[in-house]
């Protein structure tokens, strides 16, 4: 689908847009491992105007590419014993999303440990070195993490995982502090995610210079956009 397009292209499909987070991790009520249920999220993102979708696991990702023709990041969440580093966080999945013919991988490219000893920087070395024209990007918590993605040929930088790492201050909203200064120190484009819940922040990550804007869980995650009602609800102070 977009296997043949170059970074520029791409750049062009997904400037100052939203795209769709399409995943359910098991546990949750919208998992299946047989898939089937994320191709249809993916589709009404793309009815409602998404840019591009991201996804998790190859099951979902062939199912959604062969639904909607949208550019696709693409990762695997897969767990090592001893290990932080949990997105795409090692070349084995780094391989089966390039022949799942993801658009753009993106890896965990933050200070949490990898499986074999391997730094961030070492991995997205080896990820490039293998597949020299494969567009990648670098999930980061903290600017440092950026610098070092973009020095090592990352396409596009996030800050995916700013306040899910160890050391990170946590926050309720998304980080724009965090998204302004990579949109001024590093020259790979920011893709903004993380903790964006509301319309009005996402066009405030754009404004701020991001090239596009990753939404999941505020859109195809319903337990948790159910949870985060009810928690308010209770919190009222109502007339007996």
């Amino acid at each position: 689908m977009f296997l043949n397009m170059d970074k520029q292209e791409v750049i062009g499909r997904i400037r100052h847009g939203l795209i769709v987070s399409c995943q359910a991790l098991e546990g949750e009520p919208l998992y299946r491992p047989e898939g089937g249920v994320m191709p249809l999220m993916a589709e009404a993102a793309r009815r409602a105007g998404a840019v591009g979708i991201r996804a998790n696991g190859v099951q979902d990702i062939r199912d959604i590419m062969a639904k909607v023709d949208l550019p696709l990041i693409g990762i695997i969440k897969k767990n090592y014993p001893g290990c932080e580093a949990y997105i795409t966080p090692t070349m084995d999945e780094v391989d089966q999303l390039v022949a799942a013919g993801c658009t753009i991988i993106a890896l965990d490219c933050t200070r949490q440990s990898h499986p074999g000893g391997l730094t961030s920087r070492e991995l997205v070395r080896q990820a490039r070195a293998k597949y020299p024209h494969q567009l990648f990007m670098a999930d980061c918590s903290r600017l440092e993490d950026a610098l070092m993605a973009a020095e090592e040929g990352v396409d596009f930088v996030g800050t995916t995982l700013n306040g899910y790492v160890k050391g990170d201050e946590t926050m309720d909203g998304p980080n724009f502090e965090l998204a302004r200064q990579i949109v001024e120190k590093v020259p790979a484009p920011l893709i903004a995610e993380g903790r964006i819940h509301r319309p009005e922040q996402a066009r405030a990550m754009l404004e701020l210079g991001a090239l596009a804007v990753v939404v999941g869980g505020a859109i195809t995650r319903p337990l948790e956009i159910a949870r985060r009602f009810v928690t308010e609800i209770e919190k009222a102070q109502v007339r007996p």
